[in-house]
């Protein structure tokens, strides 16, 4: 599903139409999210986020991990697979297709053991029998099925909560007080704008940990595409800000093409952007997460041998400070 523009804007009159909508929506999602949730043997720690689309949760459930490794620990990832064809409970293999199990696992999957359940419950056992001393959730804040030790919500600084209503009238899964009732610290990645502050003033109050963070891209993929005229292109939430990361490391690219989020590309779509590339002497390049939904289908694979990828990482400013929370948050020795 593409997003909404109106979703990014002053609420106006295609949210006044879709309020009310949301406000039944709201109301459901949040009676659901007041569920008392299975507690594990094992700490859970779920990096999730208040709008539909993305925040950032991927790139920090994979720093989140890193951290828990270096304290000698095995965190085992676990995730719905959004897009995927396979429900699971299931171990997601690095060579595994992305129409049976979505983008998002694949990349978690290089960091840490990963197991994608539709049903968390199941999933979570399935991660306990695989030897998991701690399980860290990629979304799933607003399921309740499992009790959470660290809920960890993410907040894109640019975009913030766009016009602050519940879908289908703005990008809000629920309301945003009643998403911060579960939540124990939060992660601005970005400066953060003025739609934003609402969420930062509203977290404070609460007396919650406030962290921020970057997305920067890896040095090397930046350096091999130093001094080539791009054609960029992306089906994430907010291609803008992939384009955006390839201009502030100086790689503005000539043109760019965008679809929707986790859009799975046609052999006519590749064909044409194979095609716009010659015809203006264009180096392609997309994301890691477009990357993956090419590989595996021949009807993609001119796409793929033809386009290069700017990997990303996540930098947290304050790392010590999330280590402390999470630690105090999971009892964990970190």
């Amino acid at each position: 599903m593409r997003e909404p523009d109106f979703w990014w804007r002053a609420p106006g009159l295609a949210a006044m139409l879709a309020s009310p909508l949301g406000t039944v929506y709201g109301r459901i999602a949040a009676a659901r999210l007041r569920r008392p949730g299975r507690t594990l043997p094992v700490p859970v720690v779920c990096v999730g986020n208040l709008t539909l689309g993305g925040a950032g949760k991927t790139p920090t459930a994979i720093a989140i991990a890193r951290l828990l490794q270096g304290a000698g620990l095995k965190p085992i990832f676990l995730t719905r697979g959004y897009k995927g064809r396979l429900k699971g409970p299931l171990t997601v293999t690095p060579g595994a297709a992305a129409a049976d199990v979505g983008d998002e696992p694949l990349l978690l999957a290089r960091t840490a053991p990963t197991i994608l359940a539709r049903d968390r419950v199941a999933g979570a056992q399935a991660a306990l029998a695989a030897g998991a001393r701690v399980i860290v959730m990629d979304d799933g804040l607003q399921n309740p099925s499992l009790a959470k030790s660290l809920a960890l919500v993410v907040l894109d600084g640019r975009r913030g909560i766009g016009n602050g209503c519940v879908f289908p009238a703005g990008p809000l899964r629920l309301g945003l007080e009643a998403q911060l009732d579960v939540a124990h610290a939060l992660l601005v990645i970005g400066p953060p704008s003025d739609l934003a502050l609402s969420v930062l003033d509203a977290t404070r109050r609460r007396g919650l940990p406030v962290f921020s963070g970057r997305v920067l891209p890896d040095p090397a993929a930046v350096a091999a595409l130093r001094g080539k005229r791009l054609l960029a292109y992306a089906g994430i939430a907010d291609p803008g800000k992939f384009f955006a990361t390839l201009a502030n490391a100086g790689l503005a690219p000539v043109r760019t093409a965008h679809f929707a989020d986790h859009h799975a590309f046609t052999e006519t779509e590749a064909a044409r952007l194979i095609a716009d590339a010659a015809a203006d002497g264009l180096t392609l390049v997309t994301t890691e997460k477009d990357f993956l939904r090419l590989q595996g289908d021949p009807a993609l694979a001119a796409l793929a041998a033809a386009s290069a990828t700017l990997p990303v990482g996540l930098v947290i400013d304050d790392t010590a400070g999330l280590r402390a929370v999470l630690a105090a948050r999971t009892g964990l020795r970190l």
